[in-house]
């Protein structure tokens, strides 16, 4: 800093104007009777001049003012010369466009330009319909089958809304364009199959919006660019997010959340906003809280005022969604049920969802984790190094909900699913920190998710949705079979979907597969009881002829354990249905359509 002020003394800055601050200091000069002349204007002129204040002038004084008179006279007469002066040329702020970073804001949506949202929305549309195939049975079951049901009055409920474990605040959503459907006498099949997919397809695409408008808040539009691309281009979000899975709903109500929570940096803070919409979820699939544990405990440490958080914000939004959830759920079930402590009750406390499997505690580490991140995993982890300490937070949230459902016996992918778009902020800000090597990643992410997305939408699993095509075709008024056709689904429960692909009174029957709930030894359900001994359980249940069903269908590797049964009451294979390259256990590999003839 002494350096520093010294070359500045050395070398005063030059002024704006220095012809018209000398004339002053000369005309202050003559008024004082010609010693302020004397004086520099800076502290270096003081030692080149050669003196201090009140010393003797020597003989160089008087030709020091000369000269200093002389040039100021050419200066003068220079300035005086007609010459072109140059103007910088400046724009009108009155007419000039607006800012880039605020350009075109009236085709804003969402608070975000046009053709980023629209683009956004015609992905996911294009990626509900490259997704044609069959996940898990929840997403059939748990909201379309109810909402047909709901609207219809007939269908198949499960034994969840028999015991009161499932609430009818998402289903409701699809018996509403149901219902619209209806009413205006558009209830084709194809539409009340598509159109509530294409419905969930617009709500994660408003999702994806909302990510990148965070991210940019938070960083830059160069690592929100690379959050977005990491978001769109992830296979699992394109497996699942037009599904109509809770989980689905649970994600995009996690990425709305987080869009208003107040992480550090954030323009978009609404306690309000992000507490209703974790509170919605919760009710929609009650799990959906475990995310946000850490996420709200740390709001509320920070929050300096804690008691006004509680009474004003978390006590109120809490108390009228839950009265909203229980007052639909009375409608429905015609008395009051408490279907959110009934669910933590059946899959947490009581754990009994390991009647539909269990796995090993370290199952999400080495298998749910890195198979749902797919080629992001490395970028994933690369990124956890990389980025600032504001998303620890995240982070944290990732390792506690992992370490939560690794608790549980009953393990699934899609239970995950909620913290994927937390990982993907990990993974943009490690191909934003790549410089060489960023082209090489950004093409092995684009086309490895590309293949996996394709193959896992349009090739595996198919069958469980095409056989219900020809299903269709028996309630087809042309259908010479449609008075007297019935339909025996001799696959594991809930292998397809069922009247909400039909939508037409045919009489159809399933395996069932409901839990023990009242501690039976040795519990068999229906479905087991016929796989123990296909044969032997088909002759016991269809000893009449009059009960047998007029179609069959099977899995490829059922077909050798029943064949006597099908050549003795005059079954002929209709349809063979590829349904995946990967058969195990009771699923083949191929799906076969047997009529009676």
């Amino acid at each position: 800093m002494w350096h520093l002020g010294r070359d500045l003394e050395e070398n005063p800055p030059i002024p704006r104007h220095p012809c018209a601050r000398q004339l002053r200091r000369l005309e202050k000069a003559k008024q004082s009777g010609g010693r302020s002349h004397t004086l520099p204007h800076s502290p270096g002129e003081r030692r080149r001049f050669g003196g201090a204040r009140g010393k003797e002038r020597g003989p160089l004084a008087g030709s020091t003012m000369e000269r200093a008179r002389g040039s100021l006279f050419f200066r003068r007469r220079r300035s005086s010369s007609p010459e072109t002066v140059k103007l910088r040329k400046r724009k009108s702020v009155l007419y000039s466009s607006p800012p880039e970073g605020r350009a075109g804001n009236r085709f804003d949506l969402l608070g975000e330009n046009s053709y980023l949202v629209l683009f956004s929305v015609s992905l996911r549309i294009l990626n509900c319909f490259l997704v044609q195939t069959s996940f898990v049975p929840d997403e059939y079951w748990q909201s379309l089958e109810v909402a047909h049901h709901m609207v219809f009055n007939y269908g198949y409920l499960t034994w969840e809304w028999v015991e009161g474990l499932r609430g009818y605040s998402y289903p409701l959503i699809f018996a509403s364009i149901y219902k619209i459907l209806y009413l205006f006498a558009k209830d084709s099949v194809q539409l009340l199959i598509w159109v509530p997919r294409l419905a969930q397809a617009l709500l994660s695409a408003v999702a994806d919006v909302k990510l990148y408008s965070l991210m940019r808040q938070l960083e830059n539009q160069e690592v929100a660019k690379w959050v977005f691309f990491c978001q769109l281009c992830s296979w699992f979000t394109w497996y699942c997010c037009t599904r109509t899975l809770t989980n689905t709903m649970e994600t995009v109500l996690t990425i709305f959340a987080l869009f208003y929570y107040p992480l550090e940096g954030s323009k978009s803070v609404n306690s309000f906003m992000y507490s209703s919409l974790v509170a919605l979820a919760f009710i929609i699939r009650p799990t959906a809280v475990i995310p946000w544990v850490p996420l709200l405990f740390i709001h509320f440490w920070q929050e300096q005022k804690k008691l006004d958080l509680v009474l004003q914000h978390f006590i109120p939004v809490g108390l009228v969604t839950l009265g909203f959830s229980l007052i639909i759920d009375r409608i429905f079930f015609g008395q009051w049920t408490f279907v959110q402590l009934n669910f933590l009750k059946f899959n947490v406390l009581k754990n009994l969802g390991k009647f539909y499997g269990s796995h090993p505690w370290h199952w999400y580490v080495c298998q749910g984790v890195p198979v749902i991140l797919g080629p992001h995993l490395p970028f994933f982890i690369h990124g956890c190094f990389l980025t600032p300490r504001r998303y620890r937070i995240l982070l944290v949230a990732i390792v506690w909900t992992v370490l939560v459902y690794s608790l549980l016996s009953h393990k699934e992918f899609r239970f995950i699913y909620p913290i994927l778009p937390f990982c993907m902020v990990f993974c943009g800000h490690s191909l934003n920190h790549l410089k060489t090597w960023k082209k090489p990643a950004l093409s092995f992410l684009f086309l490895s998710n590309v293949v996996l997305a394709l193959y896992t939408g349009l090739i595996h699993q198919r069958g469980s949705l095409d056989v219900m095509t020809h299903i269709q075709e028996l309630c087809d008024n042309d259908s010479p079979n449609r008075s007297s056709a019935s339909v025996f689904v001799m696959m594991p429960c809930h292998s397809t979907p069922y009247y909400s692909h039909v939508h037409c009174l045919l009489p159809m029957r399933f395996l069932q597969c409901p839990p023990d709930l009242i501690g039976k030894e040795n519990y068999l359900d229906e479905a087991d009881k016929f796989y123990l001994n296909p044969l032997s359980w088909l002759n016991e249940e269809f000893s009449s002829n009059i009960l047998l069903p007029t179609h069959l269908i099977i899995f490829s590797v059922l077909e050798e354990e029943i064949k006597t049964f099908l050549i003795t009451n005059s079954y002929k294979r209709t349809a063979v249905i590829f349904h995946t390259h990967l058969p195990e256990g009771r699923i083949g590999s191929h799906i076969y359509i047997y009529e009676r003839k």
